[in-house]
């Protein structure tokens, strides 16, 4: 007898539930399990030939319903996260599978009575994976369509070499042939007109489609159809049909590019890496690191393996997924959060069929259960959205990514043209092969030229406007020339904050310390962090009834506003959060700019990632100095990376590239460095600067944060942690208020440790949440290796 330690679907403490069992088993088999009155789905963890200490009743695994359904080195990278994360695995495991196959807050019925083998398909496919299916969810459940065909005997007559008419109309006949168009047109006779076109029509299509297609391209109903079944002309039946978002979008076939020497150089490393192995490719912007990816992945398809490749956000998929449709068609599935439920499960089921295909998507999409990876790819390796900051665990997909590629025995390429300073120093250690790509490929001409323009003189000259004097000229130079252009403001909406210059009140949201965003389109103030709301207010301050009130800060659609006012000929496109909500918004925007249908894309920073828009001429880049004063160490870098990314986003084509950047801190060295597109003149003083500072890649780093709906206990729980760390190991920064002091009605502050890199933080962390218990109504986020403050 084994006893077996199971992670149970329940909305319960994280605990692991001891179940008995005779036969065999292993972690990661989906069960069956007794849970109080009831069925529930669950996932082996650990096995044991010991009962358990205090000895109790135990309750025996129902079945064994799934052999596998997390492989051993699938669950060994699990159980790698929950641990370095100091997270429980049940988050975990809901993190990596979809939505709804493991999920504590949806619906689910008790185990299945009697056969299952007389189960739905879609009951019985959820069944077999995982014990546990959502009766509700109707998106769940796989999608089926009728299709229609003729009988096999038209399709023999067609065989016969007899003309289509020959059924429709009366027929020259020939003596050989005499028989069997006598018996066709015996059958024919029994066809009205109606359906006599009905089935032509159904010729023309190919001789099977979809009913619901037919029925509208034939002008038909259902009883007509149904009718023609009856006299056995045409046959229906049901077949599933997977949803595949954008990966379903038909594209014209591409061929292999050549490649720069140093483009060859780079395929080459990457194809000799062996399992395990780390490079990163580092180029510039536009130097054709998407097709070395094509090209590195080409021959692992031929050999029947898989590929993984991870973009930071949504809104770069469709523009990849293009690209990969065009060079391996048929093979390309996208797997992301803006998927439906049912897109996403569909996805989920192909994955596991283990057949050789390539999976595109973001953060989430390094769960990918993919059998037979050949090569893992993290595109824009330095973005900060592959972190998961909240809700635990948060994991980085980079790091997720190594350590799997270790257990998968597969390698692992970063690409980015401004590496993040971990993996440059990871480089330059040995820890990571390194590939540089010093120039663009396919434009025989230079990164952009970048200008600086000085906003403190534009305010002398008396110049007010978010668009400099050297902007508007290059932006209608641009208009007659006939070529795009881009405006870049990492602040949507219309005015950031409103102030009464009496008193000094600034409308904040009720629920967090944050002023409240106008945006014009709507007439009303929204706080981007709760989504609370209120009308635009009267001409008055709500505190002292004075008429000094007024409007502060750029967002972008005032620049938008600004925009037509300056050039009303131009057209305009918005990229931002507020103009991509609904599903597929991105693709139609970018798809919409690419045709010519607007001479200027204004956006906030989704237009500076890995976007490849070689009609762009023009870049404008508005308030750089916004992203130079944050209270956060890794600003500069983030900051010099946006300024770069986006300025790499101008010159992709046959004609060269202009970027104006506009600041008030113009001798600031991330603009100087940003200006000359330098990643080493920025890179090597912040790494000595962090060097001394002992921050990462020089250190371990743990933020802690604490929130609650009383500051006082949350304040308190602060203090007693940062006491209790600072007699350990390492410097113990704080405790402090969070960034935003107050969120969604919580209080909040924080703690931030540093720890030598000798010492791992883990057992450090074990040990401390042993010793301490927060009050009631007080949370703890532990955030291990953060990118930011909280």
């Amino acid at each position: 007898m084994l006893f077996v330690q199971v992670l149970v679907d329940c909305p319960v403490d994280e605990r692991l539930f001891t179940y008995t069992w005779e036969g065999s088993i292993q972690p990661g088999d989906g069960v069956s399990v007794p849970f109080g009155s009831r069925m529930v789905g669950g996932i082996v963890v650990t096995l044991s030939d010991q009962p358990p200490e205090p000895e109790r009743p135990l309750k025996s695994i129902e079945s064994v319903l799934h052999r596998g359904f997390l492989p051993p080195a699938y669950w060994h990278l699990l159980e790698k996260i929950a641990h370095h994360y100091c997270t429980p695995l049940l988050y975990v495991v809901q993190t990596a599978l979809p939505t709804g196959l493991l999920n504590r807050n949806q619906r689910r019925i008790a185990r299945l009575e009697g056969d299952p083998s007389k189960l739905t398909p879609p009951a019985l496919q959820l069944w077999q994976h995982l014990g546990t299916y959502q009766q509700n969810e109707v998106s769940w459940r796989a999608l089926r369509k009728q299709f229609l065909r003729p009988e096999p005997w038209l399709k023999e007559l067609e065989s016969w070499g007899l003309a289509r008419s020959y059924l429709y109309s009366p027929p020259v006949l020939r003596p050989k042939r005499q028989t069997m168009v006598s018996l066709v047109l015996a059958t024919a006779a029994t066809a009205t007109k109606r359906q006599q076109a009905v089935l032509a029509t159904l010729q023309h299509l190919g001789g099977e489609a979809p009913l619901s297609q037919f029925l509208e391209t034939a002008k038909t109903t259902r009883p007509t159809v149904q009718k023609l079944v009856e006299q056995g002309w045409i046959t229906l039946w049901d077949q599933e049909i997977l949803r595949r978002g954008d990966s379903d979008l038909p594209y014209p076939k591409d061929q292999p590019k050549t490649l720069t020497p140093a483009q060859t150089l780079a395929l080459s490393q990457i194809q000799t890496l062996t399992a395990g192995q780390t490079l990163l490719l580092w180029g510039v912007t536009g130097s054709g690191k998407t097709e070395i990816y094509l090209q590195a992945i080409a021959p692992l398809l031929a050999q029947g393996k898989s590929a993984l490749v991870l973009v930071p956000e949504i809104g770069l998929t469709p523009q990849l997924t293009e690209r990969f449709q065009q060079r391996f068609p048929g093979k390309i599935w996208v797997y992301h959060s803006a998927l439906s439920l049912g897109e996403r499960y569909d996805c989920w089921r192909q994955m596991l069929a283990g057949e050789a295909q390539v999976v595109i998507g973001t953060r989430s999409a390094i769960f990918a259960p993919l059998p037979h990876l050949g090569l893992m790819i993290l595109d824009e390796e330095h973005d900060g959205a592959y972190k998961q900051d909240r809700p635990a665990p948060s994991y980085h997909a980079r790091t997720v990514a190594q350590w799997r590629s270790v257990l998968e025995g597969c390698p692992l390429v970063l690409g980015s043209a401004t590496p993040a300073l971990e993996s440059y120093h990871a480089a330059q250690t040995g820890r990571y092969q390194l590939s540089h790509l010093p120039e663009r490929a396919g434009v025989h001409r230079g990164l952009p030229e970048v200008t600086v323009v000085d906003m403190r003189e534009e305010l002398h000259q008396g110049v007010y406007a978010p668009l400099s004097r050297r902007l508007q000229q290059e932006v209608q130079a641009m208009a007659e020339r006939g070529e795009q252009g881009i405006l870049f403001l990492n602040r949507r909406g219309y005015h950031t904050f409103i102030l009464c210059r009496s008193c000094g009140e600034v409308l904040t949201c009720p629920h967090c310390t944050v002023s409240l965003t106008y945006h014009e389109t709507d007439h009303i103030l929204r706080c981007h962090h709760c989504r609370y709301s209120r009308p635009e207010p009267e001409q008055k301050c709500p505190a002292c009834s004075s008429v000094h009130f007024r409007y502060f800060g750029t967002g972008t659609q005032k620049i938008e506003s600004a925009v037509r006012k300056l050039f009303p000929a131009l057209r305009v496109l918005r990229f931002d959060r507020d103009t991509t909500q609904r599903k597929g918004s991105h693709r139609q925007i970018l798809e919409r700019f690419s045709r010519g249908e607007a001479e200027l894309l204004i956006g906030t920073q989704m237009l500076t990632k890995g976007l490849d828009l070689p009609q762009v001429t023009l870049i404008g880049i508005l308030a750089a100095d916004s992203l130079l004063n944050m209270p956060d160490f890794r600003c500069t870098e983030r900051a010099f990376q946006l300024l770069t990314q986006v300025a790499g986003r101008s010159g992709r084509g046959s004609e060269p590239g202009r970027v104006v950047l506009q600041t008030y801190s113009p001798e600031h060295p991330v603009v100087l460095a940003a200006a000359r597109q330098d990643y080493l003149q920025f890179t090597l003083p912040e790494l000595a600067d962090r060097a001394e500072l002992g921050f990462p890649p020089f250190g371990n780093l743990v933020s802690l944060g604490w929130q609650g709906t009383t500051e006082a206990q949350v304040i308190q729980c602060a203090q007693e942690a940062a006491q209790e760390l600072s007699q350990g190991a390492g410097e113990v920064l704080g405790p402090a208020p969070a960034l935003i002091p107050r969120l969604r009605r919580q209080y909040r502050w924080q703690v931030l440790w540093k720890l030598p890199p000798t010492i791992p933080p883990q057992p450090l962390l074990s040990h401390f949440l042993d010793k301490v218990t927060w009050p009631k109504g007080v949370t703890c986020q532990i955030d291990v290796d953060p990118l930011q403050l909280w």
